[in-house]
Order: C-alpha cells, then sequence, then structure tokens
C-alpha cells in the first residue's frame, strides 16, 4: 500500500495516533421527558432563563419596525450579531436569494425546524461573526451532540461532493483495503462532464486503499464509480446509502448520484451532512483518510514494466492543506468539500482545541469574498471553541437508529414550550494526556482507551447515550482536475 502523509507536527495531526472505535451499542432505556423527546435529565425549563436569539437578516423596508421592537426587546437585539451596514444592497441581496422552506424537519429539535439564525447565549457569549452569507450551516460539538447554534438547519440543498462523506460511510466497511480490481470500460461509463478526476485509468489494477485515496483526497468520481461497480452497480449502492441515511436519521437527504454530481431530487442538509460526517468519524479508516494531506498514487504500467510509477496526489480541503491562499486551521481534521454549479460550495469539517471538538457544515455561500466556504467555517470553528459553555444549545445530534432503544415518540418531536432543547446527557471521558489535534478530534462519537505510536490519548464518547465508565476501563499526481479552490466538477443546474 502506498504511504500516507499527514499534517506537520504544529496542526497536532498523526493519523498514527488515531484511536479505534468500538461498535455503537444500543443505549439504556430512559423515560421520556416532557415534550415526548428522550432528553437529559435537566429541568424542565431551563433554557427560558436564557437569552433566546431567532433572528434572519433585516432587510430595509422592516428597518422601522426593528425599531420599535428593539425598545421594547433590547437585550435580544444586544444578544444578536450586527445588521448589515447597507440595507439597500442588503435588500437586493434578500430579494434575488432563494427563501428556506417556511415549515422543515424538526429532528434534533423543533428550534432546528425554523427558518433563520437560532442560537442562546448566555452571559459573556460572543455574538456570531456578522461575516456568515451561506444559505444553511450549523455548529455543533462532535462529542456530546449539543448543537450550539444554526441556520436553517434542515433546508434540503445540493450537497455537491460532501454527499461522498455518506458514500465512504457506507461502502467503506464492504471491501478490505488490500483487495485489488481490475478497471474495465463499464467502471469509468457515465461519469459526469467536468467531474473532479484522481486519474483512474481502463485496464490498470488498483487496490480498495487506492480508490479510497481517489474519494477523499481528489474528490475522484472516476474513483466513486469503480467503488460503485464493485457494489453491485448505480443501483444497489444509491439503495444502500439512501437506508444509512435513515438508519443515520438523516432524513432530509435523498441520494441519486453516489459522487454527488447534481442531478434532480439530490439534496442534503447542514444538519444531515453533520450526522453523516459525525458516523464516518467512528470509523478508522474514514478518520484516517479524511486527515491524509498527501499520498502516492498508481500511474499507468505499461505492458513488459516490471515496476509502476506513481504520483502525488494532495487532499482539496483547504483548511487542512492551506493552500488558494487559505490558511490551514489549527487542529482541523477532515473531512469534505464539495462545489458545483448548482449546489455551490460545500464543506462540513471537524476541528479539535483544548480537548473539545467541534463539527462545522457551511453550505452554498452568497459572499463574494474568495474561498468564503473556508473562511465562513473557520470563523464559525472560531466562534464555536470561544462558545463553549457559554451557549445553551438549540438542538442536538441524534445518535443513529440502531445505537437507540425504541421510544414511545419519535425523535425530533416538537418540545413544550418550557422544555426547550436541552442537551443529551451528558457522557464520560478518560482523558490520559490531551496533546490535541487529531488524537481527539479523529475519535468522535465514541471510543475505547488505546496506545497506538507509544502515546495514550483521549478515549472520547460515544453517542449520546454512553456505556458506564466501568465498560469503558473494561475496554491517509497529477495536476488539479481544476484550478478552483475546490477542484469539483462545474455543472450546468440539474445534472
Amino acid at each position: 500500500m502506498n504511504q500516507l502523509h499527514t499534517p506537520n507536527a504544529s496542526r497536532n495531526q498523526e493519523t498514527r495516533r488515531l484511536s479505534f472505535m468500538a461498535p455503537v451499542s444500543p443505549s439504556a432505556p430512559r423515560p421520556p421527558r416532557p415534550g415526548g423527546r428522550v432528553g437529559s435529565n435537566g429541568l424542565p425549563g431551563f433554557g427560558s432563563l436564557f437569552r433566546t436569539c431567532t433572528f434572519t437578516t433585516v432587510s430595509a423596508s422592516k428597518k422601522t419596525a426593528w425599531a420599535v421592537a428593539a425598545a421594547v426587546f433590547l437585550p435580544l437585539a444586544l444578544a444578536a450579531p450586527p445588521a448589515h451596514a447597507d440595507g439597500k444592497d442588503e435588500k437586493v441581496v434578500q430579494d434575488t436569494q432563494p427563501k428556506p422552506p417556511a415549515v422543515m424537519s424538526e429532528v434534533g429539535g423543533a428550534l432546528l425546524g425554523r427558518p433563520g439564525t437560532q442560537v442562546r447565549l448566555k452571559a459573556g457569549a460572543p455574538v456570531l461573526p456578522k461575516e456568515l452569507s451561506a444559505r444553511s450551516w450549523i455548529v455543533a460539538d462532535a462529542e456530546s451532540g449539543q448543537v450550539l447554534a444554526a441556520h436553517n438547519a434542515h433546508w434540503p440543498l445540493a450537497p455537491a461532493s460532501t454527499l461522498k462523506m455518506l458514500f465512504a460511510d457506507t461502502l467503506l466497511p464492504k471491501f478490505p483495503k488490500t483487495r485489488n480490481h481490475l478497471v474495465t470500460s463499464q467502471d469509468l461509463a457515465g461519469i459526469g462532464e467536468g467531474s473532479s478526476l484522481v486519474g483512474v485509468k481502463e485496464k490498470q489494477t488498483y487496490s480498495v486503499h487506492d480508490l479510497w485515496l481517489g474519494v477523499f483526497l481528489r474528490s475522484g468520481n472516476d474513483a466513486v464509480h469503480v467503488l460503485t461497480q464493485m457494489n453491485n452497480g448505480l443501483q444497489q449502492t444509491v439503495q444502500d446509502m439512501n437506508a444509512q441515511a435513515v438508519e443515520l436519521q438523516a432524513l432530509d437527504t435523498k441520494v441519486v448520484t453516489p459522487d454527488g454530481y447534481d442531478a434532480p431530487g439530490q439534496v442534503s442538509s447542514a444538519y444531515d451532512l453533520t450526522l453523516i460526517a459525525r458516523s464516518g468519524m467512528t470509523k478508522p479508516d474514514f478518520r484516517e483518510y479524511a486527515a491524509t494531506v498527501r499520498a502516492a498514487f498508481p500511474g499507468i504500467q505499461k505492458p513488459g514494466e516490471k515496476k509502476r510509477g506513481t504520483f502525488e496526489i494532495q487532499n482539496t480541503n483547504r483548511l487542512l492543506t492551506g493552500d488558494f491562499g487559505v490558511p490551514p486551521y489549527q487542529g482541523i481534521a477532515g473531512v469534505k468539500n464539495g462545489n458545483t454549479t448548482h449546489a455551490g460550495a460545500t464543506f462540513t469539517g471537524v476541528a479539535e482545541r483544548n480537548g473539545r471538538v467541534l463539527l462545522v457544515t457551511v453550505m452554498n455561500p452568497s459572499s463574494k469574498e474568495q474561498h468564503a466556504v473556508y473562511r465562513e467555517t473557520a470563523r464559525l470553528f472560531d466562534w464555536g471553541f470561544a462558545s463553549l459553555g457559554k451557549v445553551e444549545p438549540v438542538g442536538e445530534l441524534v445518535p443513529p437508529l440502531s445505537a437507540r432503544t425504541k421510544s414511545p415518540t419519535p425523535v425530533g418531536a416538537a418540545e413544550s414550550a418550557g422544555g426547550g432543547n436541552a442537551p443529551a446527557q451528558p457522557v464520560q471521558a478518560v482523558a490520559a494526556g490531551r496533546t490535541g489535534g487529531v488524537g481527539t478530534a479523529l475519535a468522535v462519537a465514541g471510543g475505547v482507551l488505546v496506545l497506538l505510536a507509544g502515546a495514550v490519548f483521549l478515549v472520547n464518547r460515544r453517542w449520546p447515550s454512553a456505556v458506564t465508565a466501568a465498560r469503558l476501563r473494561g475496554r491517509g499526481q497529477g495536476p488539479d482536475p481544476e484550478p478552483g479552490p475546490e477542484a469539483e466538477p462545474k455543472q450546468e443546474p440539474g445534472r
């Protein structure tokens, strides 16, 4: 297999130090709290003790009404991010932008189903960054599952290549990394025009490990198509991915093409992509590939040649690699970027700071700022880390169906007015030398204490329903396919 190259030590990343995840086990049954959802053991009405901010961008035509409202609700206004300075320009932008659905899914909490920005600031909490233009975004604690803030979290939008996270989460367990496959013309048939490619060639043999490098690092639709054919074809793979989305309770997601290429009806949401990333990061191979900056990829072996050459490929995640004027984000550990004509730029990332792990998803920024999807993601990471312990969660990342026992009411049922959106029950973690970075970030949502590369790292939490402490103790070149920042396919809408 090819040697994987990970970021240097200054970014606290070392793939070999990743801890392995234990299987997700069903949670112990807990009685439902008021409002019908299985939640924390916090007191009803706790959220009402804090300032609750539900705000959207204000157009010029509404300034008068807001002036009156501000006099009455001054504390709420002070807790919200500053309004845009130029009301006229903002009105033009707002009038030309699509609007989120008035009614959206409430999986994870009632507030997450509301349009606009949802955040609950306690005293001393920083306001959200004003330079946010994405149609949808979310900031969540990857370990506890608490959603710290969100904007149109359940808006179904085109996902672009972030959908490859679901492809990997679904198919990675199916094939051993050492399995070899001889690529045929059928394997590469039907790749969309303008697709990002890693350079898979017909009549060449690749290992499954090689193909996954192509998927994660170069977002290669050619590698996706080969793995799809190995999984009995398009229909079977789409069926498997949609079934996995249901298992993860990613109910906004509908898969039509495994590679994320624009297709009618293919959608996901910031909430769902975050769920998918969280699930993927429980898999050691997923974590390893997502954190790999560069690797050697097999070239063409001509008849009669004894040794096959390689070329270097580099990850297209600019927050990981630091490229095209985007600095690497401290503690970043993946996971996936995307860009198509219909979807715009999309990104889901995971990062660690001071032993805490956050997931951020940003979908389709409208800002003219260069590489806005990365810059807005970085701002949300900064805000999230600064806000830990200073905000009341507005919802939660629900666990997979297989990690829950049957409850009398569906997950995501609307909560009572006094119940709020309390976080999931806290879970325990065992620390044995926190060195940060991937050692913590890539053990998202579950794990056991292990020794890898001579270092003992943080044992992270399982899904929100955790095992007991006693049980815890008992146990990853050819030229860029495109010069743009994401190296993703540029397509016409609907393709």
